[in-house]
């Protein structure tokens, strides 16, 4: 049986040895001939033609690597600046005397504390989104565009809306003037009142 033993020890090491050096030569053997056959799906004949690369550098000249960003709405071209240079701005006329002041500076400065603070607050949302993604994709547009929106998250009906805003903003005035800006960059958008 001691016999058995000690023979099967040096078979092992012998099968390992002679495994190893089968295995390097099916390796070499694969490399020698995936290098010297040659590539079946290779086109020899094909070549382009002075057309051909006229007409793929035109396309290169007019491709535009930010077309998908542009959503569905095709890029706008900036206007030409063939205009002449306008008028340098005239001097401003001299600021107007000052008010006289009343006998009551304090019942004066509440009177238009109360007239000028309004109850509301103001936003413009230019969008209500259920995918978090899609909210931060309008946020990136509209950030590219040189806005500073904020993504808040809101409960509706069970579900998690994520609204795209621009805002807070003290007058009605001032949300107007963004949201007329946010139509004429072809952004749709909302105004938004919320008490404060």
């Amino acid at each position: 049986m001691k016999a058995t033993l000690s023979s099967q020890r040096g078979n092992t090491l012998v099968g390992f040895i002679l495994g190893l050096v089968v295995g390097l030569l099916i390796a070499l053997v694969v490399a020698v001939y995936v290098t010297k056959v040659p590539i079946p799906f290779l086109n020899k004949g094909l070549t382009r033609n002075a057309e051909q690369d006229a007409a793929e550098e035109k396309k290169n000249k007019d491709w535009d690597p930010n077309a998908p960003l542009y959503g569905k709405n095709p890029a706008a071209n900036a206007p030409a600046d063939n205009a002449k240079p306008s008028k340098p701005a005239e001097a401003a006329p001299p600021a107007a005397p000052a008010p006289a002041a009343s006998e009551d500076p304090l019942g004066d400065l509440a009177a238009s504390k109360s007239q000028a603070t309004d109850a509301f607050q103001y936003f413009v949302q230019a969008g209500a989104f259920v995918s978090s993604a899609d909210a931060e994709g309008q946020r990136a547009k509209l950030a590219l565009g040189g806005y500073d929106p904020v993504i808040s998250q809101r409960d509706q009906d069970g579900k998690v809306i994520y609204r795209v805003r621009l805002g807070p903003f003290d007058s009605k005035s001032q949300a107007e003037q963004i949201q007329a800006q946010l139509k004429s960059n072809k952004f749709e958008s909302a105004l938004i009142r919320v008490q404060r």
